[in-house]
């Protein structure tokens, strides 16, 4: 690792910050850097926490960004880019120490890789609301994820939902579906012990095995075929499949036989980097995001933390964080 400069050191030519980067492959590294002197629209955020979106930041760690998806998966403020080196992440939370008055000293969301201190446009951050506290908003990316997937999925009051995968996405989809007045709303997973998770939020719980019924809307966040087999083997006639997952440069097997068609299903796919047509007129990213930050004022969504790691660890800490089958959301704290 290299030696960082004091986080407090400043110089006429910018300020000197430490960043993860993926030099290749599988591997990881705390770099320190020269960032340029903030403009007058722009922002100084010291980093308080990020947290680690598994899925996708597994397969940019593991190389396996395709080729034909690389500028659409770039983040806002990534560094570098997908055949390496490159710098990834989107959560960050942390505190304005410059810029325009209206932000300075104020909490804010980023999209932003691991770092402890960037400059971005003041329009990329957004405040906090004052009941979200700062450990929890680094699971707004996530909570945006999850609300543009509902959006897609069109669950509707009374219907019966089935969500597969209770990782932290899944998991944020069965929470804002069940609430919606009237739904049937149940999380379903391999992993009997997510079944805790799923009662921490007040959501139904079954393994696959166990599903019973036919259902109006179900959502695959898995990343697995079986999964969305299942899904399809559970559909109602004319129900809705929403493919939520990444599966980066994989293919993936569709049963498509049997009764798909007589059923007349529709399978959909959901991505976070576009607002639905039917929400494009009124949404834009901003007053989602907004939204999804509003959305984690319920405490109980801090069991979607799995762990914590201090900042100074994560280049030693990162591989196996990305490999335990366990992690929902991992926090890192600056």
């Amino acid at each position: 690792m290299e030696i960082p400069l004091p986080t407090e050191a400043r110089s006429r030519d910018g300020i000197s910050a430490l960043a993860l980067w993926f030099p290749a492959a599988g591997s990881c590294q705390l770099r320190t850097e020269l960032l340029p002197k903030p403009s007058a629209n722009e922002v100084v955020v010291r980093t308080l926490f990020s947290g680690i979106s598994r899925g996708t930041e597994k397969l940019v760690f593991a190389g396996k960004v395709p080729d034909s998806e690389a500028e659409r998966m770039r983040g806002p403020n990534m560094g570098g880019n997908f055949s390496f080196p490159v710098k990834y992440g989107y959560s960050a939370v942390g505190i304005v120490e410059a810029g325009p008055a209206e932000f300075t000293g104020k909490t804010v969301f980023c999209l932003h890789p691991h770092q402890d201190v960037f400059v971005v446009a003041a329009e990329m951050v957004t405040p906090l609301p004052p009941d979200v506290p700062p450990a929890r908003a680094v699971l707004a990316a996530n909570m945006e994820t999850a609300l543009n997937i509902v959006w897609d999925a069109g669950v509707l009051p009374g219907d019966r939902v089935a969500v597969f995968g209770a990782g932290v996405v899944g998991a944020l989809v069965a929470y804002i579906a069940a609430r919606i007045p009237g739904t049937d709303t149940i999380l379903v997973d391999t992993q009997k012990k997510r079944q805790d998770l799923a009662t921490s939020l007040d959501i139904a719980f079954a393994q696959p095995d166990a599903l019973e019924g036919e259902f109006d809307v179900m959502i695959n966040a898995t990343a697995s075929a079986d999964a969305l087999a299942a899904a399809l083997s559970h559909a109602g006639q004319e129900a809705r499949i929403v493919e939520a997952s990444w599966y980066g440069d994989s293919s993936v097997p569709i049963p498509l036989g049997g009764a798909f068609h007589s059923r007349r299903l529709s399978i959909v796919g959901s991505q976070v980097g576009s607002i639905p047509p039917a929400r494009r007129a009124r949404w834009d990213f901003a007053r989602r995001l907004a939204k999804a930050l509003d959305l984690l004022a319920d405490p109980g969504l801090d069991a979607l933390i799995s762990g914590e790691t201090p900042f100074a660890d994560l280049e030693t800490d990162y591989p196996d964080i990305l490999a335990r089958a366990d992690t929902l959301c991992h926090r890192i704290r600056y």
